[in-house]
This record gives C-alpha cells, sequence and structure tokens, in this order.
C-alpha cells in the first residue's frame, strides 16, 4: 500500500486526493485484517482474495453513500492493477467484487436567472457582516469561483504566481484532479476585481507578495483552507438571501456547476466545457449540455401556446 502511494504521489496527486486514496486503502485493510485475524500491517497478499475482500467490501459499505464505496473501489482496483504490473501479484480480484450502481451525477447550479449577480453585488456591498470585513477579498473569492469553474481544493492550491500574462491576455494556471494542468483565461473584469483585493491585502498585512504565496488569505494573512472557504461562501449565500437556492449538499461545487451550465447555455461545446472544467472524460461536460436541452425543452413545453394546441388537437373534427 504504501509503495502504491509512492507511486501516486510520483504522479503529482493533489494532497486531498492522496489523502482519500489513504483513507479508503486502509479504512478497507482494517476491515480485512479483521476477517483474517490479524493487524494490519501484518496482511499477508494472499490474504486478499476475492472472497475476504468482498466480505471485506460487504462491511466498509455498511455505513457509506455508494458514491463512498464505488471510490473506495476504484482505490483498491488502481493498488491490484499497480501490483501485477509490479509483478506482486498473478492477478487482480477486483472484477469479481462487487460495487454499487451509482445515478450519474447531475449539475446542481444556483437556482434562479439572477442569483449568480445578486450574489455578488450584494457581497461586493459588504452584505456578509463580520467581526473584520474584507468585502474585496470575499468578491474575489467568489467571482473566481463562478468565472472559472474552479473546484474547492484547485482555487486553494493557487499562488499568486498563477495569475500569468499581461493585462488583456492573462490566464490563471490551475493544478488540476490527478495531476492534470490546466490554463484558463482571465477576463479584464475579473482580473481587476483579483488586483483590487490583492491591494487591499497588501494594505492589510504591509508586505510585498511573493509569487509562491497563496493567491487566497484568510483575516489572518494565512492560506485560506477548506473549512474557511465553505464558511465564506455559505454565509456569503446567507448575507445575499438565497441561501434556498442552492441544491442541498452542493455548496462550493454549486458555483462550478453555475460556470459550467452557463457555459452550455451559451452553446459552448462538451470539448470546450471539458478542457475548461479540467474533466479528464468529455461524457461529464456532455452531462451539462444534456441538462440544459432537457430543461429548454420542458421550458417550451410549458408554453401555454402548446396547451392550446393540445385542446384543439383533441377535438373532434367534426364539431
Amino acid at each position: 500500500m504504501e509503495v502504491y502511494l509512492e507511486h501516486l504521489q510520483a504522479r503529482k496527486l493533489a494532497a486531498n486526493s492522496l489523502r482519500a486514496y489513504r483513507r479508503d486503502l486502509e479504512s478497507v485493510a482494517g476491515e480485512l485484517a479483521e476477517i483474517v485475524g490479524t493487524a494490519v500491517g501484518a496482511l499477508p497478499m494472499t490474504s486478499a482474495t476475492a472472497s475476504t475482500l468482498r466480505s471485506a467490501f460487504a462491511r466498509h459499505a455498511a455505513a457509506r453513500s455508494a458514491s463512498s464505496v464505488t471510490r473506495s473501489w476504484s482505490t483498491w482496483n488502481g493498488l491490484f492493477r499497480f501490483l501485477v504490473v509490479e509483478g506482486a501479484v498473478a492477478g487482480n480480484p477486483m472484477p469479481v467484487v462487487p460495487k454499487p450502481r451509482t445515478p450519474e451525477p447531475t449539475p446542481k447550479p444556483l437556482r434562479g436567472e439572477d442569483t449568480p449577480e445578486r450574489l455578488l453585488r450584494l457581497v461586493a456591498q459588504g452584505a456578509r457582516r463580520s467581526r473584520n470585513p474584507w468585502p474585496e477579498r470575499d468578491l474575489a473569492v467568489l467571482a473566481t469561483l463562478l468565472c472559472t469553474g474552479l473546484r474547492s481544493a484547485e482555487l486553494l492550491d493557487l499562488t499568486v504566481s498563477s495569475l500569468a500574462g499581461r493585462s488583456g491576455e492573462r490566464r490563471l494556471h490551475v493544478r488540476g484532479k490527478g495531476g492534470h494542468n490546466r490554463s484558463i483565461p482571465i477576463e479584464g473584469t475579473l482580473d481587476d476585481v483579483i488586483a483590487s483585493y490583492l491591494q487591499t491585502r497588501k494594505q492589510r498585512f504591509g508586505r510585498r507578495l511573493p509569487g509562491g504565496e497563496a493567491l487566497f488569505v484568510d483575516h489572518r494573512g494565512e492560506p485560506l483552507r477548506r473549512g474557511g472557504l465553505q464558511y465564506l461562501v455559505r454565509q456569503s449565500l446567507r448575507a445575499a438571501g438565497i441561501s434556498d437556492r442552492v441544491h442541498s449538499g452542493a455548496m462550493v461545487h454549486a458555483l462550478r456547476h453555475t460556470f459550467a451550465t452557463r457555459l452550455a447555455e451559451d452553446g459552448a461545446s462538451a470539448a470546450e466545457i471539458a478542457k475548461l472544467l479540467g474533466h479528464t472524460s468529455i461524457n461529464s461536460s456532455q452531462t451539462y449540455i444534456d441538462v440544459t436541452a432537457r430543461e429548454q425543452r420542458l421550458s417550451v413545453r410549458a408554453n401555454r401556446t402548446h396547451q392550446v394546441l393540445g385542446e384543439l388537437n383533441s377535438q373532434d373534427p367534426a364539431d
């Protein structure tokens, strides 16, 4: 397991991804050790049979969601594929270990046509009350999420030097999921918002901003963390009076989905959406286009004129 994690680390995966892989490996290994009756560190490879792994995953799945179990299954499948290539085992037992069927995830953008604009306007006006208000920072964070579609971990991983290029040709260099880097164009309006935030940051903390420093920081000047980002977004939504326009469980990811949904509504192709969002599979991006098309058809179907046509078509011609 440790050798496999070193292999993943060499691929320059994000720290959050590595921690998730480790949790998945250690959790199932713990169940496997209990079934075999030995300590995790003393588990021989021969104990990881299709039968024992099926039992371990059944126990592992008892208190977890289908998506979590599926992710753990993928992690262990990757481990055994690696071990087969390394010659440590003769074959991969995971194909005969059942995994839950998870429904195709659907986009969960912010509800309401004007919701993103309302959020940005009210946050810029200082609607989010705090002991040490910093609307410029709050606006820059929210605007970056809404205008680039970054994942939480990607935003938190940004440094000052991630923002590159001259005025009018600015781009944001992002280290994406699975070590897949991408470059996102930054429009002048977002560039100005980030520049204004950085200026207030210098005024607050009175120091230069080396390229290696985190792009977004908290009120103490420390790199913004996951919990701090979630709190910032949650409080901003509440202050703008739009908490009820967020799908359950979406929160920060709702801003990414809003960005992608608007791309689809404006006619972007699945390939273009995939490139901007950092999707490894174009199928993930196609979902936004499919959902948008479905919503448009439902809107057309709700038109009262179509209801009248339905009534006319149902009348007897003899009448």
